[in-house]
């Protein structure tokens, strides 16, 4: 950077080499934000969930809008976040990211379809790959036009008109940015209305979710939610999702079966979870005998320590949806972590049995599996936690609960190839090198040994991702 004020002449106007370099910083945050915010607060602390009955749903809603939009719904990673804020958005690598908040607060699972339906539009569009290169673009005409509005200035001695070119030419591009940013937003919506037409699905969810976050444009920036700082609002959105409805011959179509009352069940769910005990109360009060109202009243009443009211709780909800694999999950989940491990065996094995392809619930069946202690119990566990790793290679808390389980039945060389798995995981390669040589010198000839091998090839000073 100092090679490009090498134009100031020296003496000219004091302080203008570090003027122009806060004003290049400056505007790299401003270019950066809008389209990056939500990857700047992931720098920050952040809080992921991982909850089977909401992937679920969310796979439910966003697959077919992959499918038609040409994406492979295996490439494409969704995290939950646990975040009050309205919120959504795509990283690279096909990462989508959902905000709990978003589900909490829609008013309908058309608003959330509506908005997987504009997610889905920038990952088909590779909206996200283009980003990097308009921000540089952008930044690079800012820098030329600061240095051609500066190198005059100097000439003239007049700091004033120094300030004025440099602010110009920043404001000039981050003018050309923010137009990048809205085509971008555009596209999406158009592809949005196009995959839900296609599916036979309507677009009122995008036209409700937009009114309510055009009310946001007369809150003060640090009180809008991110999802109208990242993804930049306008009346033009508004009305083009309107013409659209008006044409479509989809616009009144319900939601496909189940969505809705599984959207319900969902939300209730978060409010439970996340929010108060008491502020759930307030907002599912006794006089509301709805299934989501009793969900989110039975999960208040287990945060708040009630275990049998809440098991009686959610035997009801069970007696009316006998094969629902959510409410057994908690029912197990209740009376584990209430400390009644031998009552959680039997909810939890009927949970794995409803959902087999949940890897949670198969998680959360070996844990109980692995607490009882048996050696029948123990190799049961061995086999929920090998359908579990089948998707969740890289959680080191599964590997670690391999561990266990291998441990407790005596099988000290799969133990430490498990902990050396977790521990490659968790940044530790000397560690990881130490368990899988100990692994490899004592499994017999297989792919367990050949995975130890690998493990601690990769596990090399030489063979490790280089810090900067």
């Amino acid at each position: 950077m100092s090679r490009s004020m090498a134009f100031s002449p020296t003496g000219s106007i004091p302080g203008t080499k570090l003027v122009v370099i806060l004003v290049v910083l400056a505007l790299l945050v401003a270019l950066v934000a809008p389209g990056m915010a939500a990857a700047q607060s992931a720098s920050q602390r952040i809080v992921t969930i991982r909850d089977a009955e909401t992937e679920n749903l969310v796979r439910r809603l966003s697959h077919p809008l992959f499918r038609t939009a040409g994406v492979d719904p295996g490439l494409v990673r969704i995290t939950l976040i646990q975040n009050r804020a309205i919120n959504a958005f795509v990283s690279t690598g096909n990462r989508l990211f959902i905000h709990t908040g978003l589900i909490q607060q829609a008013g309908s699972v058309r608003e959330l379809i509506g908005v997987l339906a504009h997610e889905t539009g920038h990952i088909a569009g590779g909206h996200l790959a283009r980003l990097p290169d308009e921000m540089r673009a952008a930044m690079l005409r800012s820098v030329a036009a600061m240095l051609l509005g500066g190198a005059a200035a100097a000439a003239s001695g007049q700091s004033g008109a120094l300030m004025a070119g440099m602010l110009g030419g920043q404001a000039s591009a981050m003018g050309e940015f923010y137009a990048f940013t809205r085509s971008q937003e555009q596209s999406a919506d158009q592809a949005a209305v196009t995959y839900l037409d296609r599916l036979g699905w309507s677009s009122r969810g995008m036209e409700s979710l937009l009114e309510k976050l055009l009310e946001q444009e007369l809150l003060a920036v640090g009180r809008q939610d991110p999802y109208f700082r990242t993804h930049p609002l306008s009346r033009d959105r508004l009305e083009f999702a309107r013409e659209h409805i008006a044409r479509s011959r989809h616009a009144n179509a319900p939601p496909p079966p189940g969505f809705e009352e599984s959207f319900a069940m969902v939300r209730a769910k978060l409010d439970g979870f996340i929010d108060p005990p008491a502020m759930t109360w307030r907002r599912y009060p006794a006089s509301d005998a709805s299934a989501p109202a009793r969900y989110a009243r039975t999960i208040a009443q287990f945060r708040s320590g009630r275990i049998p009211e809440a098991v009686a709780m959610v035997d009801g909800l069970i007696a009316e949806a006998p094969n629902s694999p959510w409410l057994n999950e908690l029912k197990g989940q209740i009376l584990f972590e209430g400390h009644r491990p031998a009552e959680a065996l039997a909810p939890y094995a009927r949970a794995a049995r409803l959902a087999p392809d949940e890897p949670m619930i198969r998680l959360s069946h070996a844990r109980v599996l692995i607490e009882l202690g048996q050696p029948a119990q123990l190799r049961e566990a061995v086999k929920e936690l090998e359908a579990t790793l089948r998707t969740e290679r890289e959680s080191p808390f599964v590997w670690r609960q391999m561990a266990v389980a291998q441990g407790r039945l005596g099988n000290m060389p799969q133990a430490d190839l498990a902990l050396a798995e977790e521990a490659l995981l968790l940044g530790d390669p000397r560690s990881a090198r130490t368990l899988a040589t100990r692994a490899a010198e004592a499994l017999p000839a297989g792919p367990q040994r050949l995975r130890a091998q690998d493990l601690r090839n990769a596990a090399q000073p030489e063979n490790l991702p280089q810090r900067r």
